[in-house]
């Protein structure tokens, strides 16, 4: 299966990995700062990257592969419709999660909070975020790793297990060596090596003689699936046809789901690792840069090459079985791919896994040990001994999500429970930043509430997207009735939060304790640069698809639109002063 030349490149890379991360040994040990946010001296670049590396994992070309195969090229709104929710990060909260110069994004709660409710809710999230759906979503990743070594490699279940953990075990030991600064650079050289293992895979698959190029793919692929777009109005959304979903589905993805649900990576407010590569920028300019990097080169730069080898693997494998559609890009990884680059595409795999789980590793072990173990057990260890207990919780983490890994049959089926067991929350998490009068219960309440509707709507049969409707809606009532019943934040600790990070917004009782009110409001110029960026993102995404097609005419009415968005967003950005060092 793999040549002497394809053993040399995976072994090749898997040393130069190690030993970035052996050369970041002794400056990340220093602190938990430089362990977990690498001195808050990233550049955006890096920064960015490290994010985009990060939400590319093992599993992204194989579900972007069964969303086509479904649905075709409009399956992925399944996830493009995120982005609403990624540039509000990018323009209303990167600069102030810099500016808060909290480790974790859990050790808000009590500068924003205060009282026995902040203190429990940062305890319980510290273990909720960082153990429990650190270990699902890590289980998650674990599973696409070894769906991708047993279609390939032809091998049993326990063989992929074995190699799994091994390259787990690998990926623990640098980050537990390395911290955030040794991932986010070895980040970098893995997003670059699983880019260009992916495109060099569309250009061997669709320049094979069975495609015949751009021209030969859209021949023969069938018409349905070449659209951008889903078809809006009473569907079922079956395999075979565009995707069509209802008016309330559309208006859950389009409307709803981006503010109101909490999910790994696109957090409404930031959130999770991104506000950690938020927190670690050089300063706020930074971090607004990386997080608009991020956003563009998610949505931008990824997809397209997954996209026409999992439209070629619609004609290459036309009979594989329902649920197995997944493994057309693993087969044609294994079909078309000369000595040489079979070896660089399977470490472009790797190194998309191992961004991933270097990030997870890291992240879930900086809620452990500065919100739990730092906070409750051991409040006046020395940062030495905090960083052995974060190399430890490392390795720990690896042990625990790889158990996890065992108990996990279906990748949608975590999807789904992690969407739906945070539908409500996401509009706390905003409305913290921008309304003096959320406090530690509204969060509480918010975060318990989704568990509590999603079990009802599902012993009862309720299906997405009314099940969805039906938790956001009573967590919001909810959390609101909490906010009000309970009394507000101490006023001098929201003095002390508001003159810190100063967010715009309805903080006028707090405001006049300060002496900052006269500060002038840039929420509409704010409002603008979020929705110009928006429109230029997926400006570009479509005139790339259309250029990809060859459909110069389209292409260059979405490149129009783009350099009308990209002025409206230079204009906005100027006036919201939010670029400042």
């Amino acid at each position: 299966m793999l040549a002497t030349i394809d053993w040399i490149i995976i072994i090749g890379f898997l040393a130069l990995i190690v030993g970035i991360g052996v050369s970041f040994t002794q400056k990340a040990g220093k602190n938990l700062t430089n362990f977990f946010l690498g001195g808050r001296n990233l550049p955006w670049y890096i920064a960015g990257i490290s994010m985009v590396a990060t939400t590319f994992a093992a599993d992204t070309p194989l579900a972007v592969t069964e969303l086509v195969a479904k649905n075709g090229i409009s399956g992925n709104w399944l996830w493009w419709n995120m982005l609403a929710g990624g540039m509000l990060t990018t323009f209303f909260f990167a600069n102030l999660w810099r500016r808060a110069e909290v480790l974790t994004e859990v050790e808000l709660i009590e500068l924003r909070y205060t009282g026995k409710a902040a203190a429990f809710l940062r305890g319980f999230k510290s273990l909720y975020l960082g153990l429990f759906m650190n270990v699902l979503i890590i289980g998650w990743v674990n599973l696409a790793l070894i769906s991708l070594l047993i279609g390939f490699f032809d091998i049993t279940h326990i063989q992929a297990v074995l190699f799994t953990a091994c390259a787990m075990l690998l990926v623990a030991i640098y980050s537990s060596l390395s911290g955030l600064l040794g991932v986010a650079i070895t980040d970098v050289i893995q997003f670059i090596v699983a880019m260009i293992g992916c495109v060099l895979l569309a250009m061997c698959v669709i320049g094979s003689e069975q495609i015949g190029g751009i021209t030969g793919l859209k021949e023969k692929v069938p018409e349905w699936s070449l659209s951008f777009f889903p078809a809006i109005g009473e569907g079922s959304g079956e395999a075979g046809s565009t995707l069509a979903i209802s008016i309330g589905a559309f208006f859950a993805y389009i409307g709803i789901q981006w503010w109101a649900s909490w999910y790994p990576g696109a957090e409404p407010g930031g959130g999770g690792y991104v506000a950690q590569r938020m927190m670690s920028a050089k300063n706020e300019k930074h971090a607004v840069y990386a997080t608009l990097f991020f956003q563009i080169a998610h949505y931008c730069i990824r997809p397209w090459p997954w996209i026409l080898v999992a439209l070629a693997a619609l004609v290459l494998y036309p009979d594989l079985p329902a649920g197995e559609e997944k493994m057309g890009f693993v087969l044609a990884m294994k079909d078309f791919l000369p000595d040489g680059l079979r070896g660089l595409l399977l470490v472009a795999f790797f190194a998309a896994y191992m961004s991933t789980i270097s990030t997870q590793l890291n992240w879930g072990a900086s809620y452990i040990v500065n919100d739990f173990y730092h906070r409750f057990l051991e409040p006046s260890a020395s940062q030495e001994h905090l960083v052995k207990v974060s190399r430890i919780v490392t390795l720990l983490l690896m042990l625990v999500g790889l158990g996890v890994s065992m108990y996990i049959t279906t990748i949608s089926g975590v999807w789904e429970f992690i969407i739906q067991c945070g539908a409500g929350l996401g509009l706390v998490l905003i409305l913290r930043w921008y309304w003096w009068r959320i406090n530690a219960w509204s969060e509480i309440v918010a975060t318990i509430a989704p568990f509590f509707a999603y079990a009802v709507t599902k012993s009862i049969g309720m299906e997405f997207p009314e099940s969805f409707f039906i938790t956001v809606g009573f967590t919001s009532l909810a959390w609101i009735v909490a906010t009000y019943v309970t009394p507000p934040t101490d006023m001098e600790h929201l003095k002390a939060f508001y003159t810190k990070v100063q967010p715009e917004g309805s903080w006028a009782p707090v405001r006049q304790l300060t002496n900052l009110i006269g500060k002038e409001s840039k929420l509409g110029s704010l409002v603008v640069s979020w929705l110009s960026a928006v429109v230029l993102t997926y400006s570009i995404l479509f005139a790339s698809g259309k250029m990809i097609f060859m459909e110069w005419y389209s292409a260059g009415i979405w490149v129009a639109i783009a350099i009308i968005a990209f002025l409206m967003l230079n204009m906005a950005l100027a006036k919201t002063k939010i670029l400042r060092d």
